[in-house]
């Protein structure tokens, strides 16, 4: 005799009768960010497989630092033989399912035997702390954390390809009509004369220096003597004439000393020089032409 299972449907109002609550099954584990809720049914089975699913380390530094963040403590304060139990008690278990062992967790777990051995020995009072055994894993641990951390940053982060996904749209080709605009022949003219006081305005004024004659310099210099007994040798230089006016009075006075129309005087060895003229011979120079005379430009 077959049983019968009465169901009482829920009373609502009309046209959701029959829409019962279903209740969620259980998620066995999950793959890629998809739950699974039940086994594959061409699944095998291994006699030694392992009944649960375990989180899976990217290395012995991983494994390292789950271990020290579920016991609670600050990675600068690590309970290394604590620590060192745990690992090699989970290493052991991976030995005992039958896990393939990368040679990284085996020396992970020499570094920690060797830690745990220099702990152990007795050490002298004056030691810093920088010779802390620990030292150089704190400072490892420290370092992936913090690539981890980025890493688990960048992942967040928006993705070409999987949430994002760029469209490109070309643009046809657009003919852009550039009508002449129109101008008339006085506009044409107005134009044309700004042009041209814009050009006067650059115009290059080339200045020349006056041609500077010995002969005159000469006649300059013996004029300057006149009635006077002694003249300091520098008082015939003009600084504004710059540097052709020194050379062209230095050749005028040498022209005049060798015409002994000028005589120089010196007390002593770099002392000033004074300048005198020589009468009797000062109106010769002025019969002279200055174009006969030599000029310097």
């Amino acid at each position: 005799m077959n049983e019968a299972t009465s169901v009482r449907e829920p009373h609502g109002p009309p046209g959701t009768q029959g829409a019962a609550p279903v209740q969620g099954e259980l998620a066995l584990a999950m793959v890629r960010g998809e739950p699974v809720t039940s086994l594959p049914l061409d699944l095998y089975i291994p006699p030694y497989a392992l009944e649960v699913f375990l989180e899976a380390f990217e290395g012995p530094l991983d494994l390292l630092l789950y271990l020290i963040r579920r016991q609670n403590v600050d990675i600068l304060d690590i309970p290394i033989a604590e620590i060192t139990h745990q690992y090699v008690h989970y290493v052991e278990l991976m030995k005992e399912l039958r896990l393939e062992l990368a040679a990284e967790y085996l020396v992970m777990a020499a570094i920690l035997a060797e830690i745990k051995s220099r702990l152990l020995l007795p050490r002298p009072v004056e030691t810093d702390d920088e010779d802390d055994p620990r030292a150089e894993l704190v400072r490892r641990l420290q370092e992936y954390e913090r690539f981890k951390q980025a890493a688990a940053d960048l992942e967040i982060l928006p993705r070409v390809g999987r949430e994002i996904h760029p469209v490109r749209a070309e643009m046809p080709p657009v003919a852009v009509a550039r009508p002449v605009p129109k101008v008339t022949l006085q506009e044409l003219l107005l134009a044309f004369r700004e042009v041209l006081s814009r050009a006067e305005m650059f115009t290059h004024h080339h200045v020349q220096r006056e041609p500077l004659s010995v002969r005159e310099r000469m006649s300059q210099v013996l004029a300057s003597l006149q009635n006077r007994e002694f003249v300091e040798f520098t008082r015939l230089f003009q600084a504004e004439e710059g540097r052709m006016g020194v050379v062209v009075t230095l050749l005028a006075v040498l022209e005049l000393i060798r015409e002994s129309l000028l005589e120089l005087v010196q007390a002593e060895p770099f002392s000033p020089i004074h300048v005198k003229a020589v009468g009797g011979k000062l109106n010769d120079i002025d019969n002279e032409t200055v174009v006969s005379g030599s000029s310097v430009a």
